[in-house]
């Protein structure tokens, strides 16, 4: 038990991401379907427009509502069960996309290149996950790739420090493929292992910026035929359905790798993940709820969906 006047323990990641998807589950409307107290037509019809206006999609949100329906149809049901399996058909659907990012070791070194459009806080994410690769024994290098923004290498280079991690970068401007390059090789001078490649935080429909991502790929190959090994691409959860257009165009560009969906603690669209899970199937290796380094944690698909349905 708490002494009088000691300080609340902080909270745990859950408790942060089930406060920043509150909202994602209001959107769903759980507690005005459950008056209903039955799992009849017109219940499941409703529960099925509340997962299309909590960004699911329709088709997913259709096999979810009828998954939930069956073996219970035309029962009664308490609204702790219905957020429970509901909670566990999400589940379901996103376990296939629960996977940490690994790093081969036998490359040197193991190359990421990071994607996002603007304000998807891809450069803070960037900082993030290089302070957890070195926590666990990694030497890590981040280039500084947005040689747009003055601030994005500012910016970087105080992750850097905070993540103890070499920060390579040139004057704004400069160009990004050959920065690229020219970090790789530092990294094989200095014997790190990783190296984070941040990349201009390119508007999808930028044909240039989509280009130059393409000539950054394409110049990494010179020095390493299966590089970059990772390419992952940071989601900002507020944009809802306009994720899948990035997705799209990214994976045009680029072949993509992996996912990162941040700002879950600010959107009413949390759902967007379960679309992108079901109609992409790519990995989702971390998902953030904050700007701390601790608010970046792995995705894991049982926590998600609790957290999304509002469940215990």
């Amino acid at each position: 038990m708490r002494q009088f006047g000691e300080a609340p323990p902080p909270p745990t990641f859950f408790e942060r991401l089930k406060e920043g998807l509150a909202k994602s589950a209001d959107t769903l409307g759980l507690a005005d379907i459950l008056i209903r107290k039955k799992l009849d037509a017109e219940t499941v019809q409703a529960l099925e427009e509340a997962l299309i206006r909590a960004d699911l999609g329709a088709k997913t949100a259709r096999e979810i509502a009828a998954s939930v329906a069956s073996g219970r149809y035309d029962e009664d049901i308490s609204s702790a069960e219905l957020r429970r399996v509901l909670a566990e058909e999400i589940s379901r659907v996103l376990a296939p996309v629960e996977k940490p990012l690994l790093i081969d070791e036998s490359k040197n070194p193991f190359i990421i290149l990071v994607a996002g459009v603007n304000g998807t806080g891809k450069t803070t994410t960037i900082g993030k996950i290089a302070s957890k690769l070195t926590r666990d024994g990694h030497k890590v290098l981040i280039a500084a790739g947005d040689t747009f923004r003055a601030a994005a290498i500012e910016q970087l280079q105080v992750w850097g420090k905070r993540a103890n991690a070499e920060v390579f970068a040139r004057t704004p401007g400069a160009d990004a493929a050959g920065l690229a390059f020219d970090a790789v090789v530092r990294a094989r001078q200095a014997d790190a292992g990783v190296v984070l490649i941040d990349t201009a935080g390119r508007l999808q429909n930028k044909a240039g910026l989509m280009a130059e991502l393409e000539k950054i790929a394409r110049v990494l190959k010179k020095i390493d035929a299966d590089a970059p090994h990772a390419v992952l691409l940071v989601l900002d959860a507020t944009t809802g359905q306009n994720a899948v257009a990035q997705v799209e165009v990214f994976s045009a560009a680029v072949p993509l790798t992996g996912l990162v969906m941040t700002k879950l603690d600010g959107s009413a669209k949390g759902g967007i993940l379960v679309a992108l899970a079901t109609k992409f199937g790519l990995p989702v290796h971390f998902i953030g709820v904050g700007e701390s380094e601790d608010d970046l944690q792995p995705f894991a698909a049982d926590t998600f969906a609790k957290a999304l349905t509002g469940a215990a």
